[in-house]
């Protein structure tokens, strides 16, 4: 019998609009999510390990001749000496941390160090660049002051001034870093792995922080050695077309000035060109893609095997680093780094 005229429809018919309702205005059910990218790191399981134990080799050797050299005439230590022992301490800290990683890499990612190494290995990475760049860009204002306003080195670069200045860069730099032991993190995927930059979860918040922490901590003191060495060169220059150098000879305190601002300004520039500059650059584009929707995977893969490659060659700079010990001491066992 039908039912009666004003009389509310059946319960197969409110079943019926209800579902036709949900239906326009949800998504089907049998679209599938899009599937994640899958990125075959195997190869990071042999070049890692072998990169890290060179930088632990090295690092670990070249730092200790370079403190023990220092330490013993510690009376003849002048600004860039400061800065060397400083650039030495935090290397040689680093190198410390590294047979946790490598041991890591060979296991196939497998942390068995606990939480708080996790931790502290990652946070130690980041500290040991950054102090490094921030101690480099301390020894490039030294020649810059050096070479363009000598007489303002006698007066702002007593030694004084330059412990408290690496006081300060210590400071800084664990204060741009110290939110790495917030991010970096044991978690379990298919075995006890150490997270580098922050778990899935926590990315989108990890990113910000990241990029703050590349402007910072390598593109402005990257401009401020920039700017530095480029008005060393122009002053090099003009003082060689006036002829001073001649005038002076090539024995005189300013020519020996001179030779030594050109080491620094190579092996700074080299630095920078093999070990902090590709770094960054990969590891800004691998944070903006990773959090930027419609990716392509191959171009995702490729992009992480830069970053991943780039990583280890930035840590060669814990025992680069001592190259400007080496390079600038004079013949006859003259003390490195003397003004």
């Amino acid at each position: 019998m039908a039912p009666r005229e004003g009389a509310p429809p059946s319960i197969n018919n409110v079943t019926i609009l209800h579902a036709l309702f949900n239906s326009s205005s949800s998504s089907p059910p049998s679209i599938p999510p899009p599937a994640s990218c899958s990125i075959d790191e195997s190869y990071k399981y042999i070049f890692l390990p072998i990169c890290y134990s060179f930088t632990f080799i090295f690092s670990i050797s070249l730092n200790s001749v370079v403190l023990y050299r220092s330490f013993r005439r510690t009376k003849r230590w002048n600004a860039s000496l400061i800065y060397m022992v400083n650039l030495a301490s935090t290397d040689f800290m680093y190198g410390l941390s590294l047979p946790f990683l490598i041991a890591s890499y060979i296991m196939r990612d497998r942390w068995v160090f606990g939480d708080f190494m996790c931790r502290l290995v990652r946070f130690l990475f980041y500290f040991n660049l950054y102090c490094s760049i921030f101690f480099l860009t301390c020894i490039s204002v030294h020649r810059y002051l050096g070479i363009c306003h000598p007489m303002k080195t006698i007066t702002l670069e007593t030694k004084r001034a330059v412990k408290w200045t690496c006081v300060l860069v210590w400071g800084v730099v664990f204060t741009l870093t110290c939110p790495i032991f917030r991010f970096a993190q044991t978690g379990h995927v298919t075995r006890p792995n150490c997270w580098d930059d922050a778990i899935d979860k926590e990315f989108s918040d990890y990113v910000p922080y990241g990029i703050i922490l590349h402007l910072l901590g390598f593109f402005v003191p990257f401009s401020i050695i920039a700017w530095c060495y480029s008005h060393v060169v122009l002053t090099i220059f003009r003082t060689l077309d006036a002829g001073l150098s001649v005038f002076l000879g090539a024995h005189s305190p300013y020519a020996h000035r001179r030779r030594k601002s050109i080491k620094t300004i190579i092996t700074i520039t080299l630095l920078f060109a093999l070990c902090f500059f590709p770094f960054h650059v990969t590891r800004t584009i691998f944070l903006i893609l990773k959090v930027t929707k419609g990716v392509p995977c191959h171009t995702m893969t490729m992009v992480s095997m830069c970053y991943k490659i780039t990583r280890p060659l930035a840590s060669f700079n814990a025992w680069l680093n001592a190259l400007l010990y080496f390079l600038t001491k004079e013949k006859g066992g003259a003390h490195c780094c003397q003004d």
